[in-house]
């Protein structure tokens, strides 16, 4: 099964990807945003119902986003302070120049101009990654 849809790179195969940080939101809002678009009929790549165990995260990842026509990016206040969080939204924007993909932030207990300004934890979390060296190879 899982054969057939990688072997169409171009194919839709999630109508939606939920970006979230699973310790900030997975048992909250990021569980009743899930069970409210999987009950509207949505096809949703979530980390926890798609991926095998053991599975690498970052590949399937990347391969979700890129199978998705939208992503959701649940930014909460620790978001940034995941380096795997960092990654996918940064596949996500890439794929939003370059493949009209869409990105729908929503800011769970954040202020939109922390996350635009790099304030608040946003400014703590990056300043932390920097003192560790490059985020991207």
């Amino acid at each position: 099964m899982s054969s057939s849809s990688s072997s169409f790179p171009g194919q839709v195969k999630h109508q939606v990807f939920l970006s979230f940080r699973g310790e900030d939101t997975r048992l909250n809002f990021t569980a009743h945003l899930l069970k409210a678009l999987k009950d509207s009929g949505l096809n949703v790549f979530f980390d926890e119902d798609t991926l095998e165990k053991g599975e690498p995260l970052s590949p399937a990842v990347s391969q979700g986003i890129a199978a998705s026509n939208l992503s959701i990016i649940v930014l909460s206040k620790e978001y940034a302070s995941s380096k795997s969080c960092l990654a996918e939204v940064s596949n996500i924007m890439d794929r939003k120049h370059t493949q009209k993909h869409i990105a729908l932030p929503i800011f769970y207990h954040v202020d939109p101009s922390d996350v635009r300004n790099l304030g608040g934890s946003f400014k703590t979390s990056f300043e932390d990654h920097e003192s560790k060296g490059p985020l991207m190879k």
